[in-house]
């Protein structure tokens, strides 16, 4: 959107995972257009460090805690009705990667990141419900890898189908409220993670898989995350939106 729109003026959003990448990017873009925003993360110190580089003044606040933790959760909604009273967008984005052959993983492994992926954004919207106001919006951050098989992914891969799963049926349940629930999904990010934990070759060869010749970036998630919940969106429920440069649904002519 240009400059001067301001489609979530007086409006409170709540995204989690919100100290870098994707998030932080979702964090400045609703701020840009007018919304009172609130990051998460597991890190204070990151915390601190995405409120300095986003300065946002008064308008955004940042509160350490899991979303797999359903005590920091209750924290989080304490907080959040104490300072505002009610939530208008939730981006449940919080998430982490896991990919290794599935026989190799654990039952320690299997449990963190079902905790962090589905467990975490299940007790995030739940608790967040008595917030949410009618017409509110929440998108959750699935992936692309819940639309394709991919080796190595089987667990993480479970988790993102799980979760956009759940957006299709709560958009269902939460409809008599007016309350919109969709998910996103991402291919190939340039984001720090991304960065610090993908080969330069790896990266070049996602690169030559995608019809649009390059890695997203975490504005072009931003900018899905905030259509969705904006009220441009107000007839999309229930749906996946893929932000994959085409990765899924069309080959790259060089690749042809």
């Amino acid at each position: 959107m240009g400059a001067g729109i301001s489609r979530f003026d007086g409006k409170v959003a709540l995204i989690t995972g919100g100290s870098s990448g994707m998030g932080l990017a979702t964090a400045h873009r609703l701020l840009t257009e007018g919304a009172h925003v609130i990051i998460t993360g597991r890190d204070k110190t990151r915390l601190d460090a995405a409120i300095e580089k986003i300065d946002g003044g008064d308008q955004i606040w940042a509160l350490p805690g899991d979303v797999a933790n359903l005590t920091d959760l209750d924290a989080l909604t304490a907080a959040i009705h104490n300072r505002h009273g009610h939530l208008d967008v939730l981006f449940a984005n919080a998430g982490i990667a896991a990919f290794q052959p599935t026989i190799d993983i654990t039952e320690a492994e299997f449990d963190h990141v079902v905790d962090t992926n589905f467990k975490g954004v299940f007790f995030t919207i739940q608790k967040t419900l008595p917030l949410l106001t009618d017409h509110a919006a929440i998108v959750i951050n699935a992936s692309w890898a819940l639309h394709r098989g991919v080796p190595g992914a089987s667990l993480y891969s479970a988790t993102k189908a799980a979760v956009h799963n759940l957006a299709q049926t709560l958009a269902a349940e939460l409809a008599p409220k007016g309350i919109r629930v969709n998910s996103v999904s991402p291919g190939y990010i340039e984001t720090p993670s991304y960065r610090d934990n993908v080969s330069a070759e790896a990266q070049a060869a996602a690169v030559a898989a995608v019809a649009a010749g390059r890695l997203g970036t975490s504005e072009d998630v931003a900018d899905a995350v905030a259509f969705l919940a904006s009220d441009e969106a107000s007839y999309i429920n229930g749906q996946d939106l893929l932000i994959d440069g085409g990765l899924i649904a069309a080959i790259p002519e060089r690749m042809v």
